[in-house]
């Protein structure tokens, strides 16, 4: 009887632990405009979803311009004071990160950043899944 429940607790932390690490973790930045022309779509401004909710990859995510048009999930995790808000916001790649070495692994967009964060101009730590 022991061991049945053992085993059930057993059971029940490793799926609670698997739900917790789905994505993968990095950190964010915020870009400012002008956002174009961009590596992706150049000067269209077709190429940006509603709400402005786009980011700039880094050379890990890039992969050779194939992020193009990806989706991304992502939310806040940690940073200095405390920058984070609850949620997570879906974002679309529109763009290589511009400065060498990238300053993060995503730089979003100034409203995608407000979106997830109180604080502007903060580097903050992301948990994010394609």
């Amino acid at each position: 009887m022991k061991m049945g429940r053992f085993v059930i607790c057993f059971i029940l932390l490793s799926l609670f632990y698997i739900s917790l690490v789905l994505g993968d973790i990095g950190t964010a930045t915020s870009y400012n405009s002008p956002y174009t022309p961009t590596k992706c779509g150049g000067n269209r401004s077709d190429q940006f979803p509603s709400g402005n909710l786009f980011v700039a990859v880094s050379e890990g995510l890039w992969d050779n311009g194939a992020a193009c048009g990806r989706r991304y999930r992502l939310r806040c995790l940690s940073g200095n004071n405390r920058p984070c808000k609850e949620g997570t916001i879906d974002v679309r790649v529109v763009d290589y990160c511009t400065k060498r070495p990238c300053p993060s692994t995503i730089a979003l967009s100034t409203d995608a950043f407000a979106q997830i964060s109180n604080s502007h101009n903060a580097k903050i730590n992301i948990e994010y899944v394609q």
